[in-house]
This record gives C-alpha cells, sequence and structure tokens, in this order.
C-alpha cells in the first residue's frame, strides 16, 4: 500500500506541475454539454427566421448554386453536389445530408420544393425509398431563385467556411417569408419545432397589410392566412377557434382528414393526410378487420396508379347503410384523420431561439427584409456612385485625350502623374489605365454624359428610397406582389368543417347474429354461431370439460364471474370460434392468483340479476352495475373467509320466488321481492346456518333456482331418483329470509341438480 500511495503521489505532483490546464471534472462536462447543446440548437436543428434553412440546408442550395445549377441548367447527379457540401461547407455524414437534400425535392414533403430531382426521389407511401445519390440528378427549382436572386457579397454577411479557406453567406437575403411557406421539422436539445407549411399567395398578402398598417391585429391577419397549407388535397377540420390560437400563442395541433368520394356502394378515398402513407394505412385498416373491430366493412382495395396516385376503395357491408357513421369510426381510429403538432420555434434576428405568434413573425420577417433591401440599395448606391465617379475622369479625358496619351507613353510610372496634372483620384486614375487602347481612343463624350445622366437618376432615386420610409416600404410591397405573380399557386388543403370524429361501440358496430357462449372448466370460451347448439359434440383441450353455456347476440356484452366475487366485461363478437377449442380468458383478464371463471351473464343493462354466497349471503343488482373496463374485473360481491360466489340468477318477470337447497338437505323458499338491491357489498341474510358447521364446511348453500309459484314444478334429482314437488308443495319449504329451511325427504336430502318444469 505505501508503494502504490508513493506512487499516486508522484504522479499527483506531475500533473500539478504540467502545463496542462485542470477544471473539475463536473465544470468540464457541464460546459461541454451547453456548448453542444447551443451548436444543436443554433447551427443544427433550428431554421433561421430570415430565409427559413438551417444550416444543412442553406450549405446545400448554396453549393448546387456554385456549381451552377440553376433552374434553366443541367442536371447535375446528386453525388457530385453532396461532393461538395461536405468538401467545402459541411463536414458531416453524406447520408444525411443526401437526406436534407431529397427532402427539398419531394412535392409531397415540401409545398415549394427547392430543388427540382430527376430520377427515384422517393414516394408519398415511402418517402424513404429514394435511389442512392449516384443514381439521382438534381439542380435547383425555380423558386429557389427568392433565395439567391439578391446574394451578394453587400446583402448578407458572410463567414468563413470550416477550414477558413472559402466564403459561406450566414443566411441567404430571402425575398419570401419562406420559414412560414415550406415550414419545417426538427427536435433540438431541450426544444423542438414543428413549422408548418403556409400558401404563399396568403402570406405575402398579410405581409402586404402589415406594410400598410403595422398596428394590424391577428385576427385581420386571418383575413388573409386562413391555415397551414400542406402539399397534399386533404382537408383541414380544426375549428377557427383552434387555428387561431395557435397563431396566438406560438403552441397548438392541427387535424387533417382524408378526402373522399361515394361511389354507389363503395367509398373512394382520393387524398390523405400530411406524411400518411397509403400503404401503411391499408395494412392499419386491415388489421383492425382481421381483428373484426371493423365488421362494417368487408373489404378494402388499392386501385392506386400514376394517374390517381391516391385512391384507396373501401367496401362497406352492403346490410349496414350508415357510411357517415362508419366513416366517422374510422377517421377516430385510423390514420384516415391525424393530428399535427404546432409549434412555431426558431431563431429570431436577436439570434436566440423563441417560439412566436404569428404576427410577430411576420413583423420580425419584415424588419429582415427592410434590412436586407437597405443593404441591396446602399450597396446599388455605392456601385452607382463610383462608376459616376470613374465617368467624370473618363469625361476629362476625353477632353484631353492627346495629353493623357503622352503622359501614358513617356513616363514609367504614369498613375502618379496623371494624379498630379489632372487631379485624378486612385480609383480613377486605375479605372484610366486599365483601359485599352483602342477604348482609349474610341470614347465618345456624348455616350458618357448619357450614361451620366442615367446614373445621377438612378442615384437620385435610390437616395431617395433610402431616405423615405414610406417608399422603401412600397417598393418592398411591389416585390411581394412581383413574387406572388411569378411562384404563387392555389391553396391545395381546403378548410372545412367536418363533423368530429366518434368511435363506435365495438358491440354495435358487428352484425347482429344469435351466439351460443361455452365456457369451459380451466376457463376457456368459445362462441359458436345460433342457439342450437349441439354441446356434446365439443371437443375440448386435455384435461379440461365442459361447464356452462349461455346465449346471446353478438351485439351485447358478456359479463364473467370468478368464484371470488369479480366481475368481467369483453365484447361477444369477438369470441374465439367454437370450430377451435376457445381461447383463455386469462388473456383478457387479470384474475386474482388461483381464481377460477364460473358464471357467465348477459342482457340488457337494465335487467336484474341475483348474486349468491355459498355461506347463504346475496343480494339483487343490475346488468349495468357489472360493467368494468378494467382487466382486472370489478369486485361485486364481498365474500366471507371460505365462502365462494354459488350463481348469478337473471331475475325476470314470470318468477317470483327464489328457492335455497343447502348440503344437508333444507329447502327454503321465499318471495324475490325480499332481496336487497345493491350495486355492490355482502348482500344480506338469505339462509341461516350455524357458524361450526360452515367452519368445519360440513353445511353451506349447495343450489339456488328461481321458480313461479303457480305454475312452476320444482324438479329435485338425489343419485337416479328425482321428486317433483308442485305449487302445494312449495307452500310446504316457503319460510321467511334468513331462516334455516325445512328438511326434504330422506333420501332426497342429498341433491345433486334441481331444475324446474313449467
Amino acid at each position: 500500500m505505501p508503494k502504490f500511495a508513493t506512487m499516486n503521489k508522484h504522479t499527483q505532483n506531475q500533473l500539478e506541475n504540467s502545463e496542462f490546464e485542470q477544471i473539475p471534472l463536473k465544470t468540464f462536462a457541464e460546459q461541454a454539454y451547453l456548448d453542444y447543446s447551443r451548436y444543436v440548437i443554433l447551427d443544427r436543428a433550428l431554421p433561421y427566421i430570415g430565409d427559413g434553412l438551417k444550416p444543412v440546408q442553406r450549405r446545400i442550395i448554396y453549393a448546387m448554386s456554385e456549381l451552377g445549377l440553376s433552374a434553366k441548367s443541367k442536371y447535375k447527379k446528386s453525388a457530385r453536389t453532396v461532393g461538395d457540401v461536405l468538401g467545402k461547407y459541411h463536414p458531416h455524414g453524406d447520408t444525411a445530408c443526401y437526406e436534407a437534400m431529397v427532402l427539398m425535392a419531394q412535392e409531397f414533403s415540401y409545398r415549394y420544393p427547392l430543388v427540382d430531382g430527376q430520377g427515384n426521389w422517393g414516394s408519398s407511401d415511402e418517402p424513404k425509398s429514394f435511389a442512392a445519390m449516384r443514381y439521382t440528378e438534381a439542380r435547383l427549382s425555380t423558386y429557389a431563385q427568392i433565395l439567391l436572386e439578391e446574394l451578394t457579397s453587400d446583402s448578407v454577411e458572410w463567414s468563413d467556411n470550416f477550414d477558413g479557406t472559402l466564403k459561406e453567406p450566414k443566411l441567404f437575403p430571402a425575398r419570401l417569408p419562406n420559414i412560414l411557406l415550406n415550414g419545417t421539422l426538427g427536435i433540438a436539445v431541450g426544444m423542438s419545432t414543428d413549422i408548418p407549411p403556409h400558401n404563399l399567395t396568403e402570406v405575402a398578402h398579410a405581409c402586404i397589410a402589415l406594410l400598410d398598417n403595422p398596428a394590424t391585429t391577428l385576427e385581420e391577419l386571418l383575413n388573409y392566412i386562413q391555415a397551414p397549407d400542406y402539399p397534399t388535397d386533404a382537408e383541414i377540420i380544426s375549428p377557427a377557434t383552434e387555428i387561431a390560437k395557435f397563431y396566438r400563442t406560438g403552441t397548438g395541433s392541427l387535424k387533417m382528414r382524408a378526402k373522399y368520394i361515394l361511389e354507389e356502394n363503395k367509398i373512394i378515398i382520393t387524398a390523405l393526410p400530411y406524411q400518411v402513407s397509403g400503404t401503411k394505412l391499408i395494412t392499419q385498416i386491415a388489421t383492425q378487420m382481421q381483428a373484426k373491430k371493423l365488421p362494417l366493412l368487408i373489404d378494402i382495395q388499392d386501385e392506386s396508379d400514376h394517374e390517381h396516385p391516391i385512391r384507396i376503395v373501401l367496401i362497406p357491408s352492403t346490410k349496414h347503410n350508415n357510411t357517415e357513421a362508419l366513416l366517422l369510426h374510422m377517421f377516430a381510429n385510423t390514420d384516415l384523420e391525424k393530428s399535427y403538432r404546432i409549434n412555431l420555434n426558431m431563431i429570431g434576428l436577436n439570434g436566440k431561439p423563441e417560439v412566436k405568434p404569428l404576427r410577430n413573425i411576420l413583423l420580425e420577417w419584415l424588419e429582415f427584409r427592410q434590412l436586407t433591401v437597405s443593404k441591396r440599395l446602399q450597396a446599388r448606391l455605392t456601385v452607382c456612385n463610383d462608376r459616376l465617379h470613374i465617368l467624370s475622369g473618363l469625361l476629362t479625358v476625353f477632353a484631353q485625350l492627346n495629353a493623357v496619351m503622352l503622359i501614358i507613353q513617356s513616363h514609367d510610372k504614369p498613375k502618379t502623374e496623371l494624379k498630379h496634372q489632372f487631379e485624378f483620384s486612385e480609383t480613377q486614375v486605375n479605372a484610366i489605365l486599365e483601359l485599352k487602347l483602342r477604348q482609349l481612343f474610341k470614347l465618345e463624350a456624348h455616350k458618357i454624359e448619357r450614361e451620366q445622366k442615367k446614373l445621377s437618376a438612378e442615384i437620385s432615386k435610390l437616395s431617395k428610397i433610402l431616405a423615405t420610409p414610406k417608399l422603401l416600404t412600397n417598393l418592398i410591397k411591389q416585390e411581394l406582389l412581383s413574387d406572388i405573380k411569378k411562384y404563387a399557386n392555389a391553396r391545395r388543403s381546403p378548410v372545412v368543417t367536418r363533423t368530429a370524429a366518434q368511435s363506435l361501440d365495438q358491440h354495435k358496430l358487428c352484425e347482429t347474429i344469435a351466439l351460443t357462449i361455452i365456457l369451459s372448466e380451466k376457463g376457456w370460451i368459445r362462441a359458436a354461431k345460433g342457439h342450437d347448439i349441439t354441446l356434446d359434440k365439443l371437443t375440448y383441450r386435455a384435461g379440461d370439460k365442459y361447464l356452462t353455456a349461455i346465449n346471446t347476440m353478438s351485439n351485447q356484452l358478456l359479463y364473467i364471474f370468478d368464484n371470488t366475487g369479480r366481475a368481467y366485461t369483453t365484447n361477444s363478437h369477438d369470441l374465439a370460434s367454437a370450430r377451435s377449442q376457445g381461447e383463455p380468458l386469462t388473456g383478457r383478464f387479470n384474475p386474482p392468483t388461483n381464481a377460477k371463471f364460473k358464471h357467465l351473464i348477459t342482457g340488457t343493462d337494465s335487467e336484474e340479476i341475483v348474486l349468491i354466497s355459498t355461506d347463504g349471503y346475496g343480494f339483487c343488482t343490475t346488468i349495468q352495475a357489472l360493467q368494468s373496463k378494467n382487466k382486472a374485473g370489478k369486485s361485486i360481491i364481498n365474500l366471507q373467509s371460505e365462502a365462494k360466489l354459488l350463481a348469478s340468477l337473471k331475475l325476470n318477470l314470470t318468477e317470483n320466488l327464489l328457492a335455497l337447497i343447502s348440503q344437508q338437505g333444507r329447502l327454503l323458499i321465499f318471495p324475490v321481492t325480499n332481496l336487497p338491491k345493491l350495486t355492490k357489498g355482502k348482500g344480506n341474510k338469505l339462509m341461516h346456518f350455524l357458524a361450526a358447521d360452515l367452519q368445519n364446511n360440513s353445511d353451506k348453500l349447495k343450489h339456488c333456482i328461481l321458480i313461479n309459484s303457480n305454475t312452476t314444478t320444482l324438479t329435485l334429482y338425489a343419485g337416479k331418483r328425482h321428486v317433483n314437488l308442485k305449487s302445494i308443495d312449495i307452500e310446504r319449504y316457503s319460510g321467511k329470509r334468513g331462516s334455516r329451511g325445512a328438511l326434504l325427504p330422506r333420501g332426497f336430502q342429498k341433491v345433486d341438480t334441481c331444475k324446474i318444469i313449467p
């Protein structure tokens, strides 16, 4: 240990005396993460309000412009563009760079594509099914000119590229608010952006309205901008109040719904919500059909082709004519209707990320545009003044051409002599000396004076515009109107008011047919069509056998009791077919450990049932009280110690008595009206048992049955013998609820089963 301690101390001394900077790991990690976060936010994920682009998009467009790939040039391989982007401006992965380029070329992804692609650039079904960059070709689209048309050294700021060998623009002098026109998606560190695309005409006219009156309110702006405008013909169905809300706050959501037409008994889907794949939608609907969640739909067909990019045919069942209800259900449960998150988060003119409302975005972009136009005009004014200055020198040369020629011919350094003799400036002398001899002799005073006059007029105009804010505003308005004529197109996503999507109850969706539900002793359940099923012919899994069955309809809910008093709810129509050996109920429910499913109940919500436990307690409740969506079921009857749920009997109008038979052979009959009505609980004592008998399991309630006091014969079976108790016999066993009951005749006290004969 001392040796290691000495080594550690020696190493520590070396580090302390070294030239390396030493900072705590915590401080270094925090700073490194903050630097990374700042980089991701500002230089990767979020767009800049001025041109609406992320750095990688800006570099791709700039590299293409430097390659001469204008909208009128020939296409070049995408690999050439990607290579230039990576090698000159963006040293990152080629796959990510190419995907960013593909996205800007996809008409179904970008409202106004910036790249004009040739080849396989993916499809709306599979956006990432595009060919490799060595196969595709590209050039800039016509719309991309709104970003590049005014790009000069003076219109925007420039910065060094990653290795300091080249210059690249920090942003583009966009002539239109591309931040809204194309929108963008991005995930940074601790924040994200979800800006939807908009219609060029609407946004430009909103900008003009703000130029005319900067006090224009959001409500007035929404007269121009109806809603986002996605590159799909699907409908925007969000209410105007919700649209106004996310434009006011910068965050919210938007709903789009597929467009459809009805042809005979078919539903034809002609347009899907933004970024919804037709192939995946068909798979989604088919899966629900197989799971019997769309029984009203009998078939789905994909008839899409080049003429009809989206044509999905839904064929409803002819037995149901409520097409509107079916569509509303599908809108609620499939991607035929989709919600989109709106988060207008971007980097503002101050260089900071911020979620901005619509009005602030337009005002800030107009501020950027005014600054850009001012820089452009100022740069042009400087060029005109410089040229005018040079022309005045040329005019002097024309007037004294021989003297100028003599100086140039006779002096080794004519620049100094020209400056001294004619008082030329450095700029004028350089311009004169750069002229060729032939051009000097061809100088004509009237041409120089004509150009001077033209430049003077332009300088006067430019100076006036720069000095008068209203004239600058009018110029921006005229340019916006010009761009509308050049690039605008009609709105694609109509804004309509539609009925809200609504799911139908699953048991109401299916065709109503008669079913027989069969439950086995080990909890396997199945359903057979019809009520005339021969139960004896059914087969079961090894070690299993028949327990109980019940007749119902496919549109009714099924309630299943276990022996612990819990009730479970499920649909009847989607149970496994009786042709199989069924499905385990444990796949649908989570019963308590060692619980066994025992009883089946079905009926309408208002119907009543009697729940009875083996220790003689019970009560009456409605079927509606049994309903539960919980897989663990719902506790209905509270059972004491070793007691179990004996039976669940459905009441009807004809059966007015309840007959209880104990293990020791006692029979007690009393009116059903004596039962308490509860939603859950232990209930009241229906038949009395000695505590000692219950404790040693020598007595308990064994059978219970509902009978009619006037027309029913109660038959009791004990082994191979049976006895029929008619109305007059029933009176003998009638008693008060909660009493012990009377003993049955000798030989019939061990009752195996009991039945009623009408």
